[in-house]
């Protein structure tokens, strides 16, 4: 556990570093109730146009995803999910500019994620949170 958090540390310090380099921005700072409001349904917190924070919720599988300028560092709080990443997206259809959903994931690698793990998934990559014994609460923390 030490080394996932060891990792989400250091992988927050790249995007902040990151940050300050595109001249900063103000400070933003998000009351505990409101977060936990976002957690309850899932939502973005921030949307900054470089970076994007979002409280994520699963109750249920996901459909699978590639992120075509995006990569994901997930940071997980709660629950325990089987999460597929690379392969083939089954199915998968352009449901917004540079994003594509499908119904699952064909091949790729297999790993089970619960609290306290970190996984990055460098963008073009695809992924799919499936077994989600739910709920499943994590933050992602997206990166263009």
């Amino acid at each position: 556990m030490r080394t996932a958090i060891v990792g989400f540390v250091i992988a927050s310090a790249f995007t902040i570093a990151a940050l300050a380099a595109s001249g900063g921005s103000p400070v933003t700072y998000i009351p505990a109730d409101q977060v936990k409001a976002a957690f309850a349904k899932g939502s973005v917190l921030i949307d900054s146009g470089n970076y994007m924070v979002h409280a994520s919720r699963r109750d249920a599988d996901g459909q699978a995803e590639v992120h075509e300028k995006d990569a994901d560092i997930i940071y997980m709080l709660e629950g325990t999910t089987t999460f597929i990443t690379g392969g083939a997206v089954v199915g998968g259809t352009t449901t917004a500019p540079d994003e594509i959903r499908g119904s699952s994931v064909r091949g790729g690698e297999a790993r089970t994620l619960s609290k306290g793990d970190v996984i990055v998934v460098p963008k073009g990559t695809p992924h799919w949170f499936k077994d989600v014994s739910g709920p499943v609460l994590y933050y992602v923390v997206k990166v263009r």
